[in-house]
């Protein structure tokens, strides 16, 4: 699983029809301090996620084990908005 924030929204109106629906957003990785990195990924949201949210995103096959992404063509999926972390220093 990676750990992201929200920073933006992808509009496509011409998609595969498996994904018409879908929200897609664009989410950078960060680390355990929320510092965004570099990195990043366009994710189906699942769980309503909006811009500034941090969230848990599977990939891989995994993406495409949810209800909402089953058997569909992802790589990315925002399963999990976090509430908070807690990390042992």
């Amino acid at each position: 699983m990676i750990l992201g924030k929200v920073v933006g929204t992808v509009w496509a109106t011409r998609k595969d029809e498996e994904l018409v629906g879908a929200k897609l957003l664009i989410v950078k990785h960060v680390d355990l301090n929320y510092k965004v990195k570099d990195a990043f990924v366009v994710a189906v949201d699942t769980v309503q996620a909006g811009v500034g949210d941090v969230v848990l995103i599977a990939t891989g096959s995994s993406a495409r084990q949810t209800a909402a992404t089953k058997n569909k063509p992802v790589d990315a999926v925002i399963m999990a908005v976090v509430d908070k972390l807690d990390v042992a220093d």
